[in-house]
């Protein structure tokens, strides 16, 4: 919901809408410092004093009156929220002169409406986060095959480009020429980086890692799927509906009821004080800060945990999950190859095929050589430096370790050698179920492979059986990788189903399918591929540390530190806030029955004083939620 009052309109630049809520912020914060002063001005100049009810004054007027204007016009407008119960509080404790009440409502008021509209912006900065993937400039190819530096918006179907190792793809195309291996899990998710030779497809935004590419381009500009992706962002947003506060639920009888209530005691009574009292009593303090108060107590527990909310209105969505969404690469595994099995021929020790394919692949950037360096580390496994090495893209290298010709690659790239593999036992885990295996031969003969795999987080398996267990009904993996992969990921996990070889409008889909079945869906991503699944669920949770901004900016909530046994948590720590507000809106309209009933024995003084002691209690009842879950989520962390 974005508010009237920060005149937040569509033309308005990213960056003046940024300065308007910054600028409200500022004037929020400088209200809340004066009636800090006014309370701290007591000690020194005495209660009541010019001084402290001068800063009281001012900062009542400097926060209420916002808050006033907005009601005024709503009202004007023929509609009303819960900004009208606000204006009436700020009123009534001016009409009291208790100035510190109505600066405390308009400032709790405030700040809950700007933490909602600065959500707002985000899917503006997770667009532009796209538009950086691309690059500007692309070396196309003339007719005679020279190059030329080209922008990008002036790519068409049909132009011929050349793409070097560590580029960005500009354009989505089909390889013409040149071998390399791509990483495409921002749009894919493919886990593996994918091995291109020609007559394959590319994708732009994803990136060249090894060698020479020449593309020609099939689409270009908004058509390409990274462009697709975007459109798909902006149309998730536009279709998400705003959660509506609770407290809007139920007081749109409020305000008249109240005024009804002191006409008549007036009308009938003609005791002024007793309308003044009911008035006071009346003021909705207790129900305003019901929500805020928890939501801000919630939020700091959750920031404890390592989870941050960015929209206070969306975590009460997580509490009434029925279903989640999970990507798998990078969400549910760890986005990384890892060294899962070493299998050494007759007479070959690990550790020497380990030393020896390591060092061959010393000066490969390709993820598996990482794989490799990073276990040779580990096993504190001495490397040689290699020479003459050649790295032949989307198949392996050729090098000289220690004067003995080394090769490491593909099964079919050694047998292209003339090398026979056949006496080293071949491996039961294939490609096809999720496993990359690099064969390693020295001076003409095969002396063993070595399996990578992209592993699970260690945690996922603990979070989707507590999540089913406090009642989820479906959790649903949803993954770019091939069938096979994807069959063993979600059984490893304990997921209900899953679904392979997504592309981000597959994913929206189906996030879209769920929720028409009668599901409140949670969808927890970490690439750009997840973006438009992000926007279209109910909810979206980022991993934040290693997820892409574009992920970070479409979701609501976001995972800090990867850690997917938080999700429990959150979950719980919803449910919680809730019978807080609960609690919290219940007391405030007992509060409120009572005072009126009773206001005939109540001067407007004590009255006041009433008023502010269930603001308290509302205040203090929160705060049970600061340190909520602390001690559970460190044991089993």
């Amino acid at each position: 919901m974005v508010h009237e009052h920060l005149h937040l309109k569509e033309q308005v630049s990213p960056d003046q809408q940024q300065l308007r809520v910054s600028m409200a912020l500022l004037g929020t914060l400088a209200g809340g410092v004066l009636l800090i002063n006014s309370r701290v001005g007591q000690i020194f100049y005495g209660k009541g004093s010019f001084n402290t009810e001068l800063f009281a004054l001012a900062g009542a007027i400097l926060l209420g009156l916002p808050v006033v204007w907005h009601a005024v016009k709503c009202l004007l407008k023929g509609h009303s929220h819960m900004d009208e119960l606000a204006a009436l509080g700020i009123i009534a404790a001016f009409a009291t002169q208790d100035y510190v009440s109505a600066g405390l409502i308009g400032f709790f008021m405030l700040l809950s409406q700007l933490v909602e509209t600065r959500t707002a912006l985000g899917a503006r900065a997770s667009i532009e986060a796209l538009i950086k993937l691309t690059p500007t400039k692309a070396c196309r190819l003339d007719d005679a095959g020279g190059e030329q530096e080209v922008p990008v918006s002036g790519l068409r179907p049909g132009d011929r480009i050349r793409i070097r190792p560590g580029d960005n793809i500009p354009a989505d195309g089909e390889v013409i020429g040149g071998y390399s291996s791509v990483n495409e899990a921002t749009i894919t998710g493919e886990s593996l980086p994918v091995d291109k030779v020609p007559g394959m497809q590319v994708f732009a935004g994803t990136i060249n890692l090894t060698g020479v590419l020449d593309v020609q381009v099939t689409k270009a500009g908004s058509d390409t799927t990274l462009g697709r992706v975007q459109s798909l962002i902006v149309q998730a947003e536009q279709t998400k509906i705003p959660i509506m506060r609770i407290i809007d639920r139920y007081v749109k009888w409020y305000v008249p009821t109240v005024l009804m209530i002191a006409a008549i005691v007036w009308f009938f009574t003609r005791n002024t004080s007793q309308t003044i009292t009911i008035l006071v009593i009346s003021c909705p303090c207790a129900l305003i800060l019901a929500t805020p108060t928890a939501m801000v107590a919630a939020i700091s527990a959750a920031a404890r945990m390592g989870v941050l909310v960015k929209n206070v209105a969306d975590l009460e969505i997580v509490g009434k999950a029925t279903a989640l969404v999970f990507d798998k690469t990078g969400t549910i595994t760890t986005g990384k190859l890892f060294v899962t099995k070493l299998t050494p021929g007759p007479q070959i020790g690990p550790a020497e095929l380990l030393s020896t394919a390591a060092s061959a692949e010393r000066m490969s950037r390709h993820p598996a050589a990482r794989a490799l360096q990073e276990l040779a580390k580990e096993a504190n496994v001495v490397l040689t430096d290699p020479t003459g090495f050649q790295e032949v893209p989307g198949k392996g290298v050729i090098a000289t370790v220690n004067g003995q010709k080394v090769i490491v690659g593909r099964e079919t790239f050694l047998q292209e050698q003339g090398i026979d593999t056949s006496q080293v036992r071949g491996p039961s885990l294939h490609e096809e179920q999720g496993f990359s295996t690099l064969y390693v031969a020295r001076d003409g003969q095969c002396i063993g492979w070595i399996g990578l795999e992209d592993k699970t987080r260690p945690e996922a398996k603990e979070a989707v059986k507590e999540l089913l267990e406090i009642g989820i009904k479906r959790i649903t993996m949803l993954t770019g990788d091939r069938n096979d992969v994807a069959n063993r990921v979600a059984a490893e996990l304990g997921c209900t189903d899953f679904k392979a070889q997504c592309l981000p409008q597959d994913k929206l889909a189906i996030v879209e399918q769920i929720k028409r079945q009668g599901h409140t869906v949670v969808v927890v991503g970490d690439g750009i591929n997840d973006a438009p699944a992000l926007a279209a669920g109910d909810l979206g949770i980022a991993m934040g540390a290693a997820g892409s901004d574009v992920a970070i900016n479409s979701a609501s909530i976001a995972l800090m530190n990867d850690d997917l046994r938080r999700l429990p948590f959150l979950v719980r720590i919803s449910r919680k806030t809730r019978r807080v507000i609960g609690q919290n809106l219940a007391f405030g309209v007992v509060f409120i029955i009572l005072g009126i009933s009773l206001s005939k024995f109540v001067p407007p003084t004590l009255a006041a004083l009433f008023h502010f002691a269930s603001s308290l209690i509302v205040v203090f009842n929160s705060a049970r939620l600061v340190r909520f879950g602390e001690q559970t989520v460190s044991q089993r962390i």
